[in-house]
């Protein structure tokens, strides 16, 4: 059964990491419904969604794709390139542990789970601030005993690498290629998002559905010209965190 791991938003969110957008105020209040919304809409599309407590002192802890990474045989849990944000990574080992084997990337490096794209037994790793070579080598080596094929690729324009690109389905990616090296990511058709919507690209697609932002309404227009079926759900305050729409939830099927 595909099973969404979610935690509540935290009391401090408005102390947020930000690295490539401006602080703005944040209404709590909004972003807690907003963030409901999406756990609804996850439920609606078919995943139980199980839905962790606040961690009132850890403002990004919303984003549980970062500390771990889940893939069919086991989950990697990841020192994050934020040392802020390390703390997390407990609450959430022990939510996984009930569904996979554990396996642990180590310092000196740095991984998060926002700089993965997996693609069936394909994985692009972002290469960031926030991601080390020395984490994409150990996550390679953990994961390539079990056929999965990594591939580093730089970014420059964004946090994560999925920040710029996500994957639709149909083999087919939606893309800012403006931000990363998009050559290193062969085999693909390319839905990119509208010039003046750059940061539309991290959409979170679920069968034959796509989750979008609805703020980006022209980069919706492209989905559903690529015969995709959007989604579209209103996270305007939860975007002021630096968010997009994988970033809450680690998919997998339980």
């Amino acid at each position: 059964m595909l099973t969404a791991i979610t935690r509540k938003v935290s009391s401090a969110l408005a102390k947020c990491e930000l690295s490539f957008i401006e602080r703005k105020p944040i209404d709590l209040e909004k972003a807690r419904g907003q963030h409901h919304a999406y756990e609804g809409l996850l439920s609606e599309l078919g995943a139980q969604v199980i839905s962790l407590p606040e961690e009132p002192d850890l403002p990004d802890s919303m984003f549980v794709e970062d500390p771990a990474v889940v893939l069919d045989e086991l989950a990697i849990l990841c020192p994050m390139g934020t040392e802020s944000r390390r703390a997390e990574v407990p609450s959430i080992a022990t939510a996984l542990e009930k569904y996979r084997k554990l396996a642990n990337v180590k310092a000196p490096g740095t991984l998060e789970g926002g700089d993965v794209l997996r693609v069936g037994k394909r994985i692009f790793v972002g290469s960031t601030a926030r991601t080390n070579p020395e984490g994409i080598r150990q996550f390679t080596l953990l994961v390539e005993r079990y056929g999965y094929d990594v591939t580093a690729v730089p970014v420059t324009g964004c946090l994560h690498l999925k920040s710029a690109v996500t994957f639709l389905g149909r083999h087919t990616l939606l893309a800012n290629r403006g931000w990363f090296d998009w050559k290193r990511i062969e085999g693909f058709e390319w839905t990119d998002v509208d010039p003046s919507e750059p940061h539309a690209a991290n959409v979170l697609a679920i069968d034959d559905s796509v989750i979008v932002a609805s703020s980006f309404t022209k980069t919706r227009a492209r989905i559903e010209s690529a015969r995709f079926h959007a989604r579209p759900l209103d996270i305007s305050e939860l975007q002021k965190a630096e968010s997009g729409l994988t970033c809450s939830s680690l998919l997998f099927e339980a």
